[in-house]
């Protein structure tokens, strides 16, 4: 090997040594830079003559575990949204509160039930009149305000949403920049590396905000597709939208139906045309964005239903009568059934017959619901609560006559009842007498009283935004939905107290009758009903059955226990993810002792290639002096 090779070769080491030296000072440098991925210089070994190898630079490696990195992201998904339900069921419990402080649902109600057995102690006394009153206010006050803390956290999450969707798609279109700036074939030098790195961190914020895989090509750009296979981002970036609504009631619900859907959707538009629905297409599984989706159109839903239906069982338990049909006059005979009164019938009222098909031997229950609205019809048998029924909607509008007519057409051959209207309001349902293939077990009527002073010990205490509540279907939905927040106390009583003892005129309520007061507070205290399971308690098939005391006291043990589950599951997640965190640093971070051992090794080595150049350096002046 010739001097100028050994020259040449120390000179090698030397400028590697130099491009090393700045890499460590990069590194140093940015040891706190968020994102920052620790860097070192490729070196391979290059032929210089017959006896010596040169040093050679190959670029500039990253420190980076891909399958830590991949890791990471899938964990960031899983925490975020932990963290998301986390914070929101916490607020939930909020709302609800705990059963032990003053305020809450649970502890209105019992106000309102002490507050009656007062009544019923003292029945002449105007201020335990004027306290029931008041108690029942305070109750519906409470299922007001829990109806809003509920639509305020919906409305928090429709804006979660948008503003999750403006991060992401900043975040793609970046990734689509730095893609389109890659261009070296896979190979990396200092700036395709600070690239990288900041490609990486835009990522990573991506997989904050949904489930995401991604692919590299030779190129080193990088293609992401969500877990479901949609793809968001290669040398283009599709483009995220979304439709928020300015409004959240309990009436603003999403349906994968466009035209029946009011709150806010995402749709991605993709580079050369085309869109698709990530939300019905259920394409979204983790991350924020599908925390916020489950939340507002999921959790949130169903604690308002929750509330919905305690305050519709409350309602419904004072103010509806059931009242038994009378036997069918001797003169329809051979046949035989019940009349039925359905005066005062309310839209949303139900009319009970129990038949038994003697063809099967099989006993049918029956429910005919009054309907005002007949773009509702037919009913499903989910209509009611009751999971043995059959279900059937008629539609009222056209009078009585289009009533029979319609009950005759839908039962008269199926089930060999017969229905007529032998005066006025009364309705009579019969069997097919003779041939016996049916029998009229038992007819009933549920009513909803609208009068305060009816005769009856029935007493529409609380009200629908001023109007009845009576279970009513319609093309908006049940009225149900939103009661909570529309509940009030019967203006009526408002303006006179005594209406909770008084429930006749003509003749006058007698002084210490406690015949009202003592209904109302059994209807409240012991009085059983069934929970739609829309709640999320009970099945279809099997619903919640208890007093209004033990369904309050079950939604909110519920929401409380989910609270907790919610709450351990985002501190495992952030413990998981954190130590992943760790594992990421320790071997992509900068460890500013390793940095300044490495220095002290290139300061050797520079050193040693430096001295390999003055000794040729030395020999070539000897070779010279000898000439």
């Amino acid at each position: 090997m010739g001097l100028s090779q050994a020259l040449a070769i120390a000179m090698s080491g030397l400028r590697a040594t130099q491009a090393s030296i700045s890499l460590v000072g990069s590194n140093v440098a940015n040891a706190e830079t968020p994102g920052y991925v620790r860097k070192t210089v490729i070196q391979v070994a290059g032929t210089n003559g017959d006896y010596g190898s040169s040093v050679l630079l190959n670029g500039v490696d990253r420190q980076l575990d891909q399958y830590l990195q991949t890791q990471l992201r899938t964990e960031t998904s899983g925490a975020a949204y932990a963290d998301i339900r986390s914070t929101f069921l916490a607020n939930l419990q909020n709302v609800y509160g705990n059963p032990a402080e003053t305020g809450t649902i649970e502890d209105s109600f019992n106000k309102l039930l002490t507050a009656f057995q007062g009544l019923s102690t003292s029945p002449d006394s105007q201020s335990a009149r004027i306290g029931a009153v008041a108690a029942a206010q305070t109750m519906a006050q409470t299922l007001n305000a829990a109806t809003q803390g509920i639509q305020n956290l919906r409305a928090n999450a429709e804006m979660g949403i948008n503003d999750s969707i403006t991060t992401a798609n900043n975040a793609m279109a970046q990734i689509a920049f730095i893609n389109n700036q890659l261009q070296n074939n896979g190979k990396t030098d200092a700036a395709t590396a600070s690239l990288l790195d900041q490609r990486d961190q835009y990522i990573t914020q991506l997989s904050s905000l949904m489930d995401i895989r991604t692919v590299v090509n030779d190129l080193n750009q990088v293609t992401v597709f969500t877990n479901s296979g949609v793809q968001l981002v290669g040398t283009e970036a599709a483009q995220l939208s979304f439709n928020p609504q300015g409004t959240i009631t309990p009436n603003t619900l999403y349906s994968s139906d466009p035209t029946k859907s009011n709150v806010g959707t995402i749709a991605i538009n993709f580079p050369h045309g085309g869109s698709y629905d990530l939300v019905s297409t259920n394409s979204i599984r983790s991350g924020k964005i599908a925390a916020y989706l489950e939340l507002r159109d999921n959790t949130l839903v169903k604690a308002q239903a929750q509330i919905d239906q305690f305050a519709a069982a409350m309602s419904s338990a004072l103010s509806d009568k059931t009242t038994a049909g009378t036997a069918a006059p001797a003169s329809v005979l051979p046949q035989a059934g019940y009349d039925l009164d359905l005066t005062g019938l309310q839209s949303g009222n139900v009319m009970h017959v129990t038949y038994k098909d003697n063809t099967t031997g099989i006993t049918h229950n029956l429910s005919i619901v009054r309907v005002d609205d007949p773009s509702v019809l037919p009913l499903s048998n989910t209509a009611t609560l009751d999971p043995n029924d059959a279900v059937l909607g008629i539609n009222f509008a056209g009078g009585m006559a289009s009533v029979v007519t319609q009950l005759n057409a839908a039962l008269g051959s199926s089930a060999n009842l017969q229905f007529s209207n032998p005066s006025g309001s009364t309705l009579r349902v019969l069997d097919d007498g003779a041939p016996n293939r049916s029998d009229v077990l038992a007819a009933s009527v549920t009513t909803t009283m609208s009068s305060l002073t009816s005769g009856n010990a029935q007493l529409p205490l609380f009200t629908d935004n001023g109007g009845l509540f009576t279970g009513a279907l319609t093309a908006n939905g049940s009225q149900q939905t939103g009661l909570a927040g529309r509940i009030s106390v019967n203006l009526g009583l408002l303006g006179d107290p005594s209406r909770t003892i008084v429930y006749s005129t003509s003749p006058l309520t007698a002084s210490g009758d406690t015949t009202r007061s003592d209904f109302i507070l059994t209807q409240l205290q012991s009085g059983n009903y069934r929970y739609s399971p829309q709640t999320g308690i009970g099945t279809t098939g099997a619903p919640f059955t208890g007093t209004l005391v033990n369904f309050a006291k079950q939604f909110i043990s519920q929401q409380g226990e989910a609270a907790t589950a919610a709450k351990q599951l985002a501190d495992g997640q952030s413990v998981v993810l954190n130590t992943l965190q760790k594992k990421v640093t320790d071997a992509s971070g900068v460890n500013i002792d390793d940095e300044m051992a490495h220095l002290l090794a290139l300061q050797n080595a520079y050193s040693a290639n430096a001295r390999v150049m003055s000794s040729i350096k030395q020999m070539y002046d000897t070779l010279i002096q000898a000439m």
